[in-house]
């Protein structure tokens, strides 16, 4: 995404080290774009790192479903982790979330608009769907190889005054 788009500023969150190396290897392979920056934290530090309004959208793709309830917590769509996304973006901003868990989706559908956020661009088969902005990751060209259906949805917080009025 940073080098089809560098005109924006991408940051990566990645808690485990092992992943986080991986990525620097692969943005080294690609050039390094200049706008991409790669962070080694807990997703659930982010505002240590970022000021209110700072982050205008937040990608969720394939992230652990932490499929038992006992860690529902742990989900990255859980309202912990919405109040912090919200906490520094400017008001509107957006969730952009991939999956191939359906459970984890209908979860994060079903969460998302409870906490209040408008959703948009609902896909229960992204690659049926076939958008041309559509970037896949490795774990969609995996999960997608295998027949698997990705879910994506893209979520705003309401925050903002709804298109129209």
């Amino acid at each position: 995404m940073a080098q089809a788009n560098p005109d924006i500023n991408y940051i990566g969150i990645e808690m485990f080290r092992d992943i986080i190396v991986t990525a620097v290897q692969k943005a080294e392979v690609a050039d390094k774009p200049g706008n991409l920056r790669l962070l080694n934290v807990d997703a659930g530090r982010m505002a240590e790192f970022f000021a209110p309004g700072e982050v205008s959208r937040v990608y969720l793709n394939f992230s652990d479903p932490w499929p038992k309830t006992r860690h529902a917590k742990r989900r990255l769509t859980h309202d912990n982790f919405l109040r912090l996304y919200e906490s520094v973006m400017p008001a509107g901003g957006e969730v952009h979330f991939k999956t191939d868990n359906r459970g984890l989706f209908e979860y994060s559908l079903m969460n998302m608009t409870d906490y209040g956020m408008r959703l948009a661009d609902v896909s229960l088969d992204l690659h049926a769907d076939n958008p041309e902005d559509n970037i896949m990751t490795e774990y969609e060209e995996k999960f997608s190889s295998m027949g698997q259906p990705i879910y994506r949805l893209e979520a705003a917080f309401r925050n903002a005054p709804d298109e129209g009025e």
